[in-house]
């Protein structure tokens, strides 16, 4: 006998419909996370030491983190490194040194038995375990291990020949790892090219014919050239476009939002209003400041609402406009004060207290939806060398939360004033953060969290943190 479909019913803070029972939602469906992937992925770092691959696996951690795939890093090193306490040369690495091969082996099987446990026990979809994996026999063992426990593998290998990159990364990198803490320079450079020396006697690429059904992508020389094998499902197709577009060329990521408009200074929300007069004057200011900075071939790129159009036009310098930079779509609410949507919709605003993160206002959209719209954005913004976005409140938050790594719950709670400029310099593994206020009095629109997020709260309550608007 064929069973009749289940009710539905609207889950009140993401506005989805899902199973119920009873009038009752199935929690059990409706408390699942959405899956990216059909089964775990184990993304496998390969290479020399210096060739990018920790900058390569901390990116793209943060990318998929970023994008809703819970991910983390397991760095072989690390393990390494707790395990000995005190790195004393390049020696431990040499290929005839049988206690240095037996304590690698053991810190490579303790890293996978954390991958294990992560893809297994904790949520995770996708582990990044890096380490060299230079050798056919340990990617051999790596294979198993992910068969063994039903994991899908994507090898990513960065071969790089170019000795100036290479010393570029050394000192950039190498000589700021615990290993050489108490070395001068030169010592530390001489004893990481021994190192690698170490490795390059038995190192075995990735081989097209030889590696045929494997899965997997090569980066050479910083991106010049690719070579990609048998991508079998979503998440490897998007691994792969993601680090397609990344380049490690030197520049500087503006971000600010539009200048003061109406609207802030009435306190609402949303809208598309245009500038108040102090808006006018950041947007003079904000001209002197880019001017002053001497950027080379800066790209100015803005939403299609008219405030940040208008902060725009007073660059007299080309700027291009992107729907997908828009403000958040409050629905119902846009253009409404705080107080306002506490007295008609109580329990919404109840409800985007408890996890402002994952509510959708109702024919709106919430700062989940808002992360899916910008991932546009952010590819570009990889590919592109010095860049100012003038933005919006909730839109500002998403980019510095993928630049800063920042999880889903800090995300709608970052502090992004008006007529504030943040200068973001990508660095080897992270980003340095500069924040220039361009000294325009303007409204603060930052509410914080309140501490009751009850919906039987008082409208007291409710309204603790709302900040002063006229």
């Amino acid at each position: 006998m064929e069973s009749s479909p289940r009710e539905l019913t609207q889950n009140p803070l993401r506005k989805i419909w899902i199973p119920c029972k009873n009038g009752l939602p199935e929690k059990h469906i409706s408390q699942r996370r959405v899956c990216m992937t059909n089964c775990p992925t184990l993304i496998v770092t390969v290479g020399l030491p210096a060739r990018g691959k920790t900058y390569i696996s901390k990116k793209l951690t943060r990318y998929l983190n970023w994008i809703g795939v819970p991910t983390k890093e397991f760095n072989v090193g690390q393990y390494r490194r707790d395990c000995l306490k005190i790195y004393k040369s390049f020696e431990f690495f040499r290929p005839d040194n049988e206690e240095g091969l037996k304590i690698r082996r053991q810190c490579a099987l303790a890293a996978l038995n954390d991958v294990r446990q992560y893809l297994t026990v904790e949520g995770g979809q996708v582990a990044v375990f890096d380490a060299t994996n230079t050798t056919r026999e340990r990617r051999g063992t790596i294979i198993k291990f992910a068969e063994q426990n039903g994991f899908k593998v994507f090898f990513v290998e960065s071969v790089c020949e170019d000795p100036d990159v290479i010393a570029e990364n050394i000192v950039q990198v190498k000589l700021g790892s615990p290993d050489y803490i108490d070395c001068n320079t030169d010592e530390a450079i001489e004893d990481f090219m021994k190192r690698i020396k170490c490795y390059e006697t038995s190192y075995q690429p990735l081989d097209e014919v030889l590696d045929r059904d494997l899965s997997y992508i090569k980066i050479m020389d910083v991106g010049r050239r690719y070579l990609v094998n048998r991508v079998v499902d979503h998440i490897q197709s998007r691994i792969v476009y993601y680090l397609m577009n990344i380049h490690i060329t030197p520049r500087s990521i503006y971000l600010c939002r539009h200048g003061e408009s109406d609207l802030n200074i009435k306190g609402r929300i949303g809208g598309d209003s245009g500038l108040s007069a102090r808006g006018k004057e950041f947007a003079k200011c904000l001209r002197k400041f880019i001017q002053d900075q001497k950027i080379k071939e800066l790209k100015v790129w803005t939403s299609q609402m008219k405030r940040t159009i208008q902060t725009a036009e007073a660059l007299a310098a080309p700027y291009e406009q992107w729907k997908a930079l828009n403000e958040i779509d409050a629905g119902v609410c846009e253009e409404m004060m705080y107080e306002e949507i506490q007295e008609h919709y109580p329990m919404e605003f109840a409800l985007r207290d408890q996890d402002k993160y994952r509510y959708r206002y109702p024919k709106g959209e919430s700062y989940e939806d808002l992360v899916q719209r910008l991932e546009p954005v952010i590819m570009e913004l990889e590919r592109q060398e010095n860049i100012l976005v003038i933005c919006h409140q909730a839109v500002m938050r998403c980019l510095l939360a993928y630049f800063l790594d920042k999880s889903a719950d800090e995300l709608p709670y970052l502090k992004c004033p008006l007529h504030t400029v943040l200068k973001l310099i990508p660095v080897a593994y992270g980003c340095k953060v500069e924040s220039i206020c361009l000294d325009v009095e303007s409204v603060n629109t930052q509410r914080d969290r309140p501490e009751n997020v009850n919906v039987q709260r008082t409208t007291e309550d409710a309204l603790q943190t709302v900040p002063a608007h006229l």
